[in-house]
């Protein structure tokens, strides 16, 4: 049982990956802006932060654009780490859009995402009265939202934020859920990779936020491609359109596309059947 990111690190990709990077078309999106060089919390952090604050700004209400964190907080509230569920609830609701109190609330929120995603990291973690970002942090994560919002412009509207894959009708308790994925699968989902969520959709493509320093990796490929797959079996209508998958890096402020049906069948088959395991 693995999430979608634990999945891919357990497997070895052919040479160059199932998709190679270099087979994505970019396109640069100049702003004439420079980001400062130095941020001072967690890069993960930094990520998170823009994602949620881009959803928030976006239109998104605050609860769906931090759900992650106020999911994770109630998980820390569950490990004995008391107060965390009304701290992240204060936490959000000094979010009121980009202004330097709302981002660095946004950072010390994201920290409870640990929690959820992954636990027995939680414990190393820093946590959120540990998390000051400083001004050059501040500065850049509030460019990186309006690079998102720039970016949204162009290619959205937004039709999905915060994807999973359950069924069409898939609104059972956790235990049934975990019953179903040992018989099979629920939905997108299976008894191998039982987790994973992605970050937007829009008409037609499956869009990954990545805020690193560096070029998509296979690994990224990799993970849009299975996003992709999990989406078309799991009914969903969203789904049904979406011929592209995607990446913007607001960092590099590039955009990353692939067309699903330049994939042979042969790969999207594997893909299917020795990694997510239908």
């Amino acid at each position: 049982m693995a999430s979608v990111t634990t999945r891919i690190n357990q497997i070895k990709q052919p040479r160059g990956g199932f998709i190679k990077p270099s087979d994505m078309t970019v396109e640069y999106q100049n702003d004439r802006v420079e980001l400062n060089s130095e941020e001072n919390v967690h890069a993960s952090i930094v990520g998170m932060s823009v994602d949620y604050l881009t959803r928030f700004m976006n239109g998104a209400p605050l609860e769906d654009a931090f759900a992650i964190s106020l999911r994770g907080a109630k998980m820390a509230e569950s490990f004995g780490i008391k107060g965390s569920f009304t701290n992240a609830v204060k936490l959000l609701y000094k979010i009121k859009g980009l202004d330097d109190t709302s981002i660095t609330n946004a950072c010390k929120l994201t920290t409870f995402d640990v929690w959820f995603r992954n636990a027995p990291a939680a414990m190393m973690a820093k946590n959120y009265k540990e998390t000051n970002p400083d001004r050059k942090t501040v500065e850049n994560i509030r460019i990186m939202v309006n690079r998102s919002l720039a970016f949204f412009k162009k290619y959205g509207p937004v039709t999905k934020d915060g994807f999973t894959f359950e069924p069409v009708d898939g609104r059972v308790s956790d235990y049934q859920r975990m019953c179903e994925t040992k018989k099979g699968s629920w939905g997108g989902y299976t008894s191998t990779v039982e987790t994973g969520d992605g970050d937007f959709l829009t008409r037609d493509t499956l869009w990954d936020f990545k805020v690193t320093g560096s070029e998509p990796t296979s690994k990224h490929t990799l993970q849009l491609l299975m996003y992709w797959i999990m989406g078309q079996h799991s009914k969903q209508e969203v789904f049904k359109t979406i011929t592209k998958i995607g990446i913007f890096n607001p960092r590099l402020n590039k955009v990353y596309l692939f067309a699903v049906n330049n994939l042979p069948k042969e790969i999207i088959e594997v893909v299917e059947t020795e990694i997510i395991c239908y």
